[in-house]
């Protein structure tokens, strides 16, 4: 027997706002994060393409490759998407963006971050919010 007041309903609209934006997020997070590693492949210095060609978007429940930068080799968490720069052959990623006391920086990952940050967070939370109100009016997408 259905609710007259109306509860049922509104408590199961509750449950599917708590589930769907992380189903529909995680899709928004990835392409934004391909876009980022993207702009860093191209800022990134090209003298053996190797730097450029380690930069990698790890995906959720995904572990990063070893000896990448920032953090090294971790798994990537539940609604988590990580960008990364270096891997076992490619070990001097944070050399080059910061330099040494012989070379001079030659920043590539955190300016392309810098200049994407604003548009990839407005997308991100566009995408949180559709979530949330086709979840709220049941629309199935």
């Amino acid at each position: 027997m259905a609710n007259k007041d109306g509860l049922d309903d509104l408590m199961k609209a509750f449950d599917r706002v708590k589930k769907a934006p992380r189903q529909q997020i995680t899709k928004t997070l990835v392409a934004s994060a391909n876009e980022l590693a993207d702009a860093q492949q191209h800022l990134a210095p090209k003298d053996t393409h190797a730097l450029a060609n380690s930069i990698t978007v790890t995906e959720p429940g995904e572990l990063t490759p070893a000896y990448s930068q920032p953090g090294g080799s971790r798994v990537a968490g539940e609604t988590e998407v990580i960008v990364t720069a270096g891997n076992s052959e490619v070990r001097y990623a944070h050399l080059v963006e910061y330099g040494t006391s012989d070379t001079e920086a030659q920043p590539y990952f955190w300016p392309a971050l810098r200049l994407l940050r604003n548009r990839l967070q407005q997308g991100i939370d566009r995408a949180g919010r559709k979530a949330v109100k086709d979840a709220w009016d049941n629309k199935n997408v």
